[in-house]
């Protein structure tokens, strides 16, 4: 779609306000256009005729004529502001919810800066384009029109030497239209990169700080500053030039215009008021074609905002969202894959004919080396990716079937980095849930083992968390993602690596959490270390996307396969 095309799309809702604020704009314009031509009437009727009746008509219009201006170029901004901010609010809202909904593919492999930069910058940009740039050209582009209208009533053949001009002025015009947009692109590009470079840097500031790499982190960080600094300089430098020849080329037409109008003067074909006023208009022609062009540089920088937001619109959804089914009852909690292939990239297979079933209230441990598949086999469970052949079945109905979010509100996930949200403990524990019922949550803490620890803080479950958690240990986080999971009474609970990150201390705690948390549910753990797993009803150990080896923690040692060494290599012989 093209820019023009799009934005049309979201200021199509407001064609009102926009009808309104282009009408104040043309009376504004207007009202911008007449006074060089009361010069003609200055000399003619009052400075050359002595005419003070008149002298004080000319003094009152001109009072009238800016007071009018005033009025409507307030009008036009209040309107063109209405229409401008909703269009732009309506385009950052659907940018916030498609962005929300791509696959996890597409966002895993964009750096988080570089797409908040869509929302933040571009959305930005956009809001100057449709609240003032757009209307501000318009005001001059009518300007300079009426402008030409008088000058080609005064003098017709005067006006032939200004349009000798203005063929060259619209080839540099077109010219530096393409030039500025491919700047545009540049410097919107570059500064998402800023973005993208800061976000990433303190994100990972405990890395940084550990690695002892701020000054490489300064100087990524200036690196993308001064790209972004050269492309400003080359959209400026192009902008210069194009100002400075076009000023030459009206300069030349205008010195034109007074020698030969001069001669007319003199020779009694025109009189002095329309000379004077003539160059007037030509004078104060200068300005509005300064003003466009810089709106110009602003427009296509705009333009290749809505390019990118465009873009982004238009990129691919999460599949399983565009193929929610209908069924919404409550699952029991019997899973099935039959013959579940998986890749990222093709050729490249992460599953390999995966059949598994998992009976109701069970609990099934996945274990192996690391890069086996164990995660991306837990991730088609909620359908963040869909299997690239096969089906996976929950209560005999292909989870195709199921309603998205019904699905995933009866799966509980506590994945291996608990990511808490700024907010209360019990905004954290009942994340999702429209007015939560507190006796849940302090159920859900019960069950997590977390509730002791929370009562004992001054403002207890309305007690803050510190963005991204940092402000509770990494136990007590696991902790409140398993409440956090186990509050909506899940029917199914993923636990993903969810102790891998902590002491053997803390995982013994987290642990019991957990094993409260999975009692009377259907359960798949994922597992590096075997010692969470070992009472696990069954467990399967996977490798290079197959599985190898399945029975109890005894039956497998016994066995003496892939899972006794792995074990060996963690517990020694301690079975």
């Amino acid at each position: 779609m093209s820019p023009l095309k799009f934005l049309y799309s979201y200021t199509k809702k407001h064609l009102g306000k926009l009808f309104l604020a282009i009408l104040f704009m043309l009376a504004s314009s207007l009202l911008n256009v007449i006074p060089p031509y009361l010069f003609k009437t200055v000399v003619d009727d009052v400075l050359i005729s002595k005419n003070i009746f008149m002298l004080n008509i000319i003094c009152g219009s001109l009072v009238l004529i800016f007071g009018l201006k005033a009025i409507t170029t307030y009008f036009q901004r209040y309107f063109m502001s209405v229409a401008g901010q909703s269009v732009v609010m309506d385009i950052r809202i659907d940018l916030y919810d498609h962005m929300q909904r791509m696959s996890l593919k597409r966002i895993y492999a964009s750096r988080v800066g570089a797409l908040m930069s869509r929302i933040t910058s571009d959305a930005a940009t956009l809001q100057n384009i449709v609240t003032s740039t757009f209307i501000d050209l318009m005001f001059n582009i009518v300007t300079f029109l009426g402008m030409f209208a008088f000058i080609l009533y005064i003098n017709w053949r005067l006006t032939c030497f200004i349009i000798l001009v203005l063929p060259f002025v619209a080839l540099l015009l077109s010219y530096a239209s393409k030039k500025l947009r491919k700047a545009g692109h540049s410097v919107q590009e570059h500064l998402a990169d800023i973005t993208a470079t800061a976000q990433e840097a303190f994100s990972a500031i405990r890395v940084v700080r550990a690695f002892a790499t701020e000054d490489e982190e300064l100087e990524r960080f200036t690196k993308a500053s001064k790209e972004n600094y050269e492309a400003l300089l080359h959209s400026v430098s192009i902008q210069g030039i194009l100002a400075g020849v076009i000023e030459v080329f009206l300069i030349f037409a205008l010195a034109i215009v007074f020698w030969f109008g001069g001669q007319k003067v003199i020779d009694g074909t025109l009189t002095p008021g329309d000379l004077v006023s003539f160059i007037g208009y030509i004078a104060f022609m200068v300005q509005p074609i300064r003003s466009i062009l810089n709106q110009m540089n602003s427009m296509q920088i705009g333009m290749a905002s809505a390019e990118r937001v465009s873009e982004m619109l238009q990129s691919h959804i999460e599949d399983s969202a565009t193929n929610s089914g209908n069924i919404t009852e409550r699952i029991s909690g019997n899973v099935k894959f039959e013959n579940v292939c998986f890749h990222y990239e093709e050729g490249q297979e992460v599953l390999r004919d995966i059949n598994l079933e998992i009976k109701a209230g069970q609990k099934i441990a996945v274990v192996g080396p690391t890069g086996s598949g164990k995660s991306t086999l837990a991730d088609l469970l909620p359908r963040f990716y869909k299997p690239t052949s096969g089906k996976i079945l929950i209560d005999d109905h292909d989870i195709r079937e199921y309603n998205l979010k019904d699905l995933r509100r009866q799966i509980g996930i506590v994945p291996q980095e608990c990511i808490l949200m700024k907010g209360s403990m019990a905004f954290n524990i009942a994340y999702g849930i429209k007015n939560p019922d507190m006796n849940k949550i302090i159920e859900a803490a019960e069950i997590a083992d977390i509730r002791e620890f929370i009562e004992t803080l001054p403002k207890k479950y309305e007690t803050e968390i510190g963005e991204r958690g940092v402000t509770i240990s990494g136990g007590q986080r696991q902790r409140i993602a398993i409440a956090r999971a186990v509050i909506r009474d899940p029917r199914i609970l993923i636990l993903d690596e969810a102790t891998s990150s902590l002491d053997i201390a803390v995982e013994r705690q987290v642990q019991k959490a957990m094993d409260k948390a999975m009692k009377g549910r259907t359960s798949l753990i994922i597992a590096h270390r075997l010692s969470t797993v070992r009472e696990a009803d069954k467990i399967l150990v996977l490798k290079d996307g197959e599985f190898i080896e399945a029975g109890t923690h005894d039956e497998l040692l016994k066995l003496g396969g892939l899972y006794a060494n792995l074990w060996r290599l963690q517990y020694g012989d301690n079975a």
